[in-house]
């Protein structure tokens, strides 16, 4: 079932993943922990990798 997330909350779940990473886990783990596939946390890193909470809030502002 496909859900849209926010980018405020695809930051929040990027910086879960890389806590799982720096702990030694796989990105698989880290994929499974915050309940994405593999294609979507590369895509969300490609694109919101970078960014920080107010950084995607204006983004979010600009697409309105």
């Amino acid at each position: 079932m496909a859900r849209n997330h926010k980018p405020e909350e695809i930051i929040g779940k990027l910086r879960e993943a890389e806590i799982v990473l720096v702990q030694g886990g796989t990105v698989a783990d880290a994929c499974r922990r915050i309940g994405v596939t593999e294609q979507s946390y590369y895509r969300w890193r490609k694109e919101y990798g970078g960014l920080k909470m107010d950084q995607a809030r204006r983004m979010t502002r600009r697409a309105a």
